[in-house]
């Protein structure tokens, strides 16, 4: 069994802007095939337009409320809300008020497998 505290966590920038906060993945825990991480965004902020290759992503909104976007579609989202984000989609959230949301990612994150224009 593995467990990680959250406030055990220290809290990094991701290279699309975000501030997230690794729960379980390749830095903390003998993961082999996902990733859990908290993400946060100041009211107003974005997090920059992007893909991953491989890692299919769930974004889970737990706090505040914003705009969603895959592949062009555009969306308002708020607690509750679980999303998809398909492996290769381009995607970016952008928050109306402060947002914070659970990010599984399979395989886990990499800063290696995030692509920009």
């Amino acid at each position: 069994m593995e467990v990680r505290n959250r406030d055990e966590q220290v809290p990094f920038t991701t290279k699309d802007g975000s501030t997230i906060r690794s729960l379980l993945d390749l830095s903390n825990a003998p993961v082999a095939n996902q990733s859990l991480a908290e993400a946060s965004l100041l009211a107003g902020g974005v997090i920059e337009r992007h893909y991953h290759r491989v890692s299919e992503e769930f974004y889970y909104i737990t706090a505040g409320s914003g705009i969603m976007e895959v592949e062009g579609v555009k969306r308002e989202v708020f607690p509750g809300d679980a999303i998809l984000i398909p492996a290769g989609a381009w995607h970016q959230i952008c928050a109306i008020e402060a947002l914070e949301f659970l990010c599984c990612c399979s395989p886990p994150y990499s800063h290696a497998d995030t692509y920009f224009a």
